[in-house]
Protein backbone atom coordinates (compact mmCIF):
# COMPACT_ATOMS: atom_id res chain seq x y z
CA UNK A 1 0.00 0.00 0.00
CA UNK A 2 2.81 2.18 1.31
CA UNK A 3 4.82 1.75 -1.86
CA UNK A 4 1.81 1.60 -4.68
CA UNK A 5 0.90 5.18 -2.47
CA UNK A 6 4.53 7.09 -3.01
CA UNK A 7 5.40 5.54 -6.48
CA UNK A 8 1.24 7.23 -7.64
CA UNK A 9 3.16 10.71 -5.82
CA UNK A 10 5.95 10.30 -8.08
CA UNK A 11 3.81 9.74 -11.00
CA UNK A 12 1.57 12.98 -9.66
CA UNK A 13 4.03 15.01 -9.41
CA UNK A 14 6.02 14.31 -12.55
CA UNK A 15 2.79 15.10 -14.71
CA UNK A 16 1.59 18.59 -13.07
CA UNK A 17 2.32 20.83 -10.68
CA UNK A 18 1.83 20.50 -7.16
CA UNK A 19 2.44 23.12 -4.59
CA UNK A 20 0.92 22.05 -1.76
CA UNK A 21 0.31 18.47 0.60
CA UNK A 22 -3.42 20.18 0.26
CA UNK A 23 -3.25 19.47 -3.29
CA UNK A 24 -0.89 16.53 -3.17
CA UNK A 25 -4.19 14.69 -1.28
CA UNK A 26 -6.64 16.04 -3.95
CA UNK A 27 -4.19 14.39 -6.53
CA UNK A 28 -4.60 10.86 -4.87
CA UNK A 29 -8.08 11.42 -4.00
CA UNK A 30 -8.64 11.64 -7.61
CA UNK A 31 -6.66 8.91 -8.10
CA UNK A 32 -8.18 6.49 -5.60
CA UNK A 33 -5.76 6.69 -2.81
CA UNK A 34 -7.30 8.20 0.39
CA UNK A 35 -4.47 9.58 2.56
CA UNK A 36 -4.21 11.93 5.92
CA UNK A 37 -1.93 15.15 5.37
CA UNK A 38 0.41 13.15 7.76
CA UNK A 39 0.80 10.47 5.58
CA UNK A 40 1.49 12.56 2.73
CA UNK A 41 3.77 14.72 5.05
CA UNK A 42 5.96 11.25 5.60
CA UNK A 43 5.90 10.14 2.24
CA UNK A 44 7.03 13.79 1.48
CA UNK A 45 10.10 13.00 3.60
CA UNK A 46 10.48 9.14 2.92
CA UNK A 47 10.72 10.07 -1.55
CA UNK A 48 12.99 13.30 -0.48
CA UNK A 49 10.60 15.80 -2.46
CA UNK A 50 12.06 19.08 -2.73
CA UNK A 51 10.22 22.03 -3.90
CA UNK A 52 11.46 24.13 -6.95
CA UNK A 53 10.97 27.40 -8.85
CA UNK A 54 8.79 26.32 -11.79
CA UNK A 55 9.02 28.43 -15.53
CA UNK A 56 5.64 29.97 -14.09
CA UNK A 57 7.08 31.44 -11.17
CA UNK A 58 5.47 28.92 -8.70
CA UNK A 59 6.68 26.24 -6.33
CA UNK A 60 6.27 22.69 -6.89
CA UNK A 61 7.04 19.50 -5.86
CA UNK A 62 9.74 17.70 -7.45
CA UNK A 63 11.91 14.19 -6.83
CA UNK A 64 15.53 14.14 -6.34
CA UNK A 65 17.49 12.14 -8.44
CA UNK A 66 20.22 10.01 -7.03
CA UNK A 67 22.59 12.18 -9.16
CA UNK A 68 21.83 15.37 -7.12
CA UNK A 69 21.82 13.65 -3.88
CA UNK A 70 25.26 14.67 -3.32
CA UNK A 71 24.28 18.19 -3.65
CA UNK A 72 20.61 17.56 -1.76
CA UNK A 73 21.65 19.26 1.65
CA UNK A 74 23.16 22.38 0.22
CA UNK A 75 20.07 22.45 -1.85
CA UNK A 76 17.57 22.66 1.18
CA UNK A 77 20.02 24.85 3.03
CA UNK A 78 19.31 27.40 0.02
CA UNK A 79 15.33 26.92 0.32
CA UNK A 80 15.87 27.39 4.14
CA UNK A 81 17.81 30.54 3.37
CA UNK A 82 15.17 32.14 0.75
CA UNK A 83 12.07 30.52 2.71
CA UNK A 84 12.45 32.10 6.02
CA UNK A 85 11.12 35.51 6.92
CA UNK A 86 11.34 35.52 10.54
CA UNK A 87 11.84 33.45 13.81
CA UNK A 88 11.41 33.66 17.22
CA UNK A 89 12.01 31.80 20.35
CA UNK A 90 9.67 31.50 23.31
CA UNK A 91 11.45 29.19 26.03
CA UNK A 92 12.38 25.94 24.17
CA UNK A 93 10.09 26.82 20.76
CA UNK A 94 11.03 28.41 18.06
CA UNK A 95 8.64 29.44 15.78
CA UNK A 96 9.80 30.13 12.08
CA UNK A 97 7.61 32.02 9.37
CA UNK A 98 8.57 31.16 5.89
CA UNK A 99 7.02 32.04 2.07
CA UNK A 100 3.62 30.56 2.02
CA UNK A 101 4.03 26.73 1.20
CA UNK A 102 7.22 26.87 2.17
CA UNK A 103 7.20 25.51 5.90
CA UNK A 104 7.75 22.04 5.43
CA UNK A 105 10.88 22.72 3.64
CA UNK A 106 12.44 24.56 6.29
CA UNK A 107 11.33 22.02 8.44
CA UNK A 108 13.09 19.05 6.10
CA UNK A 109 16.26 21.04 6.48
CA UNK A 110 16.64 21.08 9.81
CA UNK A 111 15.72 17.64 10.19
CA UNK A 112 17.99 16.41 7.96
CA UNK A 113 20.86 18.23 9.86
CA UNK A 114 20.56 15.65 12.79
CA UNK A 115 20.10 18.55 15.67
CA UNK A 116 20.96 16.43 19.07
CA UNK A 117 18.52 18.76 21.00
CA UNK A 118 16.21 19.53 18.32
CA UNK A 119 13.06 16.88 19.41
CA UNK A 120 10.46 17.16 16.82
CA UNK A 121 9.16 19.87 14.12
CA UNK A 122 5.58 20.39 13.21
CA UNK A 123 5.05 22.58 9.78
CA UNK A 124 1.85 24.31 8.15
CA UNK A 125 1.83 25.87 5.58
CA UNK A 126 4.09 29.47 6.58
CA UNK A 127 4.62 28.39 9.90
CA UNK A 128 6.95 25.84 11.74
CA UNK A 129 7.38 25.01 14.89
CA UNK A 130 10.86 23.38 16.41
CA UNK A 131 10.56 21.75 20.20
CA UNK A 132 14.09 21.96 21.57
CA UNK A 133 15.24 20.07 24.37
CA UNK A 134 15.47 22.97 26.81
CA UNK A 135 16.11 26.89 26.38
CA UNK A 136 19.53 26.82 26.09
CA UNK A 137 18.92 24.77 23.13
CA UNK A 138 16.49 26.86 21.93
CA UNK A 139 18.65 29.54 21.98
CA UNK A 140 21.63 27.91 20.82
CA UNK A 141 19.62 26.84 17.72
CA UNK A 142 18.41 30.17 17.04
CA UNK A 143 22.16 31.75 16.80
CA UNK A 144 22.72 28.86 14.40
CA UNK A 145 19.96 29.92 12.17
CA UNK A 146 21.13 33.42 12.07
CA UNK A 147 24.33 32.36 11.10
CA UNK A 148 22.43 30.42 8.20
CA UNK A 149 20.04 33.13 6.78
Amino acid sequence: MKTSRQNKILEIISGQDIETQHQLMEALREHGVKSTQATVSRDIKELRLVKELSPGGRYRYVAVGRDDMVDYDQRLRKIFRESVTSYAVAQNIIVIKTLPGLANAACSTLDGMNIHDLVGTLAGDDTAFLAMRDNESAERLCREIEEML
